[in-house]
């Protein structure tokens, strides 16, 4: 039996069908036609603010219990036998969420629900979507605040700050800027010569079928971008969720229902990777794919589409961010202590676990006294603890495969000839995933550890001649297969631009004397290229236009009556 709340969701969905939807596309209600939006505030959290006590709260009452997560198809909850559990990666004896795989057999009830409703769903005019995403984000900014950071920092071991950017700001600033990007598609419209004989219009469609959303653990935010972006321009999607974000990607989906959002526009199915890609390749229904993960996965799904591109529908649009192996070059005018503190923090915030992460960083031997000096000074500073406690800088790293595969890092460095680790180096998973900030110098560029990708607290540094430049922008470009961020720090402007130009296709994201992290929506739209994905600019005006299928209209409000043209007589 259906609940009150989902039975007032169906009859709104059918309310917003029955609006019907305007030919044109063209927004109608002028205070949709007229909203503007700008950034969500980062709160302070300082010691007595409203806010702090707020989090205090949540963070009491996530961490009191393990929540039941079920599997979501339709509005209608589902449990298997495979039940999984997502732990405190701080605390992993601690339980924070119990939930369930999805068999091969629900994936495939899935995407029967999505494909069906997606029909349903375009029917639903872009402004009455747009009316349920603004709604949300302010349940976002106020109602669910609290709890949305308190699963971040508990669930994926993130600090007061970094939860407090991703898990509200940045996820209230796609919700929002989404929906204003969306209503500004609607302002183009074609040329009509004359309105009086021809118009000419543009509305935007849903992707007919279903969008597989494959979202990571590092950044809640992205998960909520991933499945609700589609859903906004009118697709339905099945969210794979992270199993180590699974309990804050929950709350997303409760507040996007609670919002407005119908059952089975976005259906929450946890699962198995290849059991969830498998089942998604293999149907013709396949209208997207919205990943964001690792290289390895997305080219299996890439290569499983290809294998049966001749049994689809459509041509399923395929959208991946994959990480990076991100540089910091410093050219001999650079201000050290903004080298140091950019460093700092790009190479160590939420334990290096961003896409963005610097890994890799060049420095001029002329400089790399006093740089090294400030790097270890203020390495020493950097607290890692629990994220309860609120001074900490960084916390654990997300599970036992991550601690595993960079402390195995830090062993090669402690092994060979080439390394040397001057700051850190020290691991324990006893009770979290405890991994210390560490600083490795190499006297080889072209080592593994300046090469592939980590994605943990780990920092590689080499010293290079301060006349050898030139050949270290090249090494910058070419040793690596990725281009996701780079950053360049100089007071040189001649040098700045050069480099900048040289360094064209090195990175999707390019940072002048600022770190390779915190890009902001709709500030500095996020993605790069090569291996490091599709480059489709999450957080800009163009990614919601990925989600959509355009459709041209030409209307004739004269009669044609000549079948020959003037030349032929």
């Amino acid at each position: 039996m259906l609940s009150a709340c989902r039975q007032s969701v169906i009859v709104n969905f059918k309310r917003m069908i029955h609006q019907g939807s305007c030919v044109s596309g063209i927004i109608k209600d002028p205070h949709i036609e007229d909203f503007k939006v700008q950034n969500e505030p980062v709160l302070g959290y300082l010691p007595g603010s409203n806010e702090r006590k707020e989090l205090e709260k949540a963070l009491k009452e996530v961490s009191s219990k393990t929540e039941d997560v079920p599997i979501i198809i339709g509005g209608q909850e589902y449990r298997t036998k495979d039940v999984r559990y997502q732990v405190m990666p701080h605390d992993h004896q601690k339980k924070i969420a119990q939930f369930y795989y999805a068999t091969p057999d629900l994936v495939k009830k899935a995407i029967e629900v999505a494909t069906e409703t997606q029909k349903k769903w375009d029917s639903v005019p872009l402004e009455e979507k747009i009316k349920i995403w603004m709604k949300a984000a302010d349940m976002m900014a106020n109602k669910y605040r609290w709890k949305l950071n308190a699963t971040t920092m508990l669930g994926q071991a993130k600090t007061i700050v970094q939860a407090e950017i991703d898990a509200a700001a940045e996820l209230i600033d796609f919700i929002r800027l989404n929906a204003f990007f969306a209503k500004e598609l609607t302002k183009y419209q074609p040329i009509s010569e004359d309105p009086k004989i021809t118009k000419n219009s543009m509305r935007y469609r849903g992707l007919e079928g279903f969008v597989a959303a494959v979202s990571p653990f590092n950044f809640t935010a992205i998960g909520g971008n991933l499945a609700y972006t589609p859903a906004l321009m009118g697709s339905t999607t099945l969210w794979k969720p992270s199993d180590t974000a699974l309990l804050s990607n929950y709350v997303i989906y409760q507040v996007m229902t609670e919002a407005g959002v119908p059952p089975g526009v976005v259906n929450f199915v946890p699962a198995d990777g290849p059991v969830f890609g498998d089942n998604i390749t293999a149907s013709p229904h396949l209208a997207g794919i919205n990943f964001t993960g690792s290289v390895p996965t997305f080219n299996r799904l890439w290569t499983q589409v290809g294998k049966n591109i001749n049994s689809y529908k459509n041509f399923p649009r395929l959208i991946g961010e994959c990480g990076g192996k991100n540089f910091h070059l410093v050219h001999s005018s650079a201000d050290v202590t903004s080298v140091v503190n950019g460093t700092i923090r790009s190479a160590f915030e939420f334990c290096g676990q961003k896409c963005s992460a610097c890994s890799r960083m060049y420095v001029p031997q002329s400089l790399w006294p006093k740089i090294k000096s400030g790097l270890l000074e203020t390495r020493d500073k950097l607290k890692v603890s629990d994220v309860m406690e609120f001074d900490s800088f960084m916390s654990a790293v997300i599970d036992a495969k991550a601690f595993d595969r960079i402390s195995g890092y830090i062993d090669h460095a402690k092994k060979s000839s080439n390394l040397e680790i001057i700051g850190g180096g020290q691991y324990d998973n006893s009770k979290g995933y405890f991994i210390q900030p560490t600083i490795v110098e190499t006297k080889d560029p072209k080592d593994k550890i300046m090469t592939e990708e980590i994605f943990g607290p780990l920092l590689t540094i080499y010293a290079y001649p301060d006349n050898k430049v030139d050949e270290i922008i090249s090494l910058v470009n070419t040793s690596t297969p990725y281009a996701l961020t780079g950053a360049i720090f100089a007071q040189d402007q001649k040098w700045l631009h050069e480099t900048t130009e040289k360094l064209k296709h090195a990175a999707g994201n390019f940072y002048i004397n600022d770190k390779s992290t915190g890009s902001v929506v709709g500030q500095q739209p996020f993605g790069g290229a090569r291996m490091s994905g599709t480059n489709d600019k999450a957080g800009g005006p163009h990614y919601v236009l990925r989600w959509a299928s355009p459709q041209s209209i030409k209307e004739t409000f004269v009669p044609l009556t000549e079948w020959k043209y003037p030349y032929m007589g």
